[in-house]
């Protein structure tokens, strides 16, 4: 592998840590939010699809920070959860600009995942 590779390669990485850390805190954020604003928001498969946004982004940076062997498979389910997360924070209430936020942080998280599950 060539130094330029490398690099884009631990680049990616590093991001993908960050983005799933990221993406936690703004779930957990969003959570709160959503239990503050009641109805649609407050709906239990909604804070509980956020709560496991939260733990599996929490996971996924502390399996890539150790290196662990299983990185591609727990960034798999780590996109595929962060994608029904957003999906799911899209539904709410389009225009809610907690709900965009949180919507974005997973999308970005999802995507940065995607690459280190390949």
């Amino acid at each position: 592998m060539n130094t330029a590779t490398q690099h884009t390669t631990n680049s990616d990485y590093n991001q993908c840590i960050q983005d799933c850390i990221d993406c936690s805190r703004t779930s957990l954020e969003t959570i709160a939010y959503c239990l503050q604003q009641g109805g649609k928001h407050s709906e239990h498969s909604h804070i509980k699809l956020l709560h496991d946004c939260v733990e599996i982004c929490q996971t996924t940076a502390d399996f890539m920070i150790r290196k662990s062997a299983y990185n591609p498979q727990i960034c798999d389910i780590c996109k595929t959860i962060c994608n029904a997360c957003a999906d799911a924070c899209e539904q709410v209430e389009p225009g809610d600009q907690m709900m965009l936020a949180c919507v974005q942080m997973c999308r970005t998280s999802a995507q940065s995942c995607n690459k280190m599950s390949s």
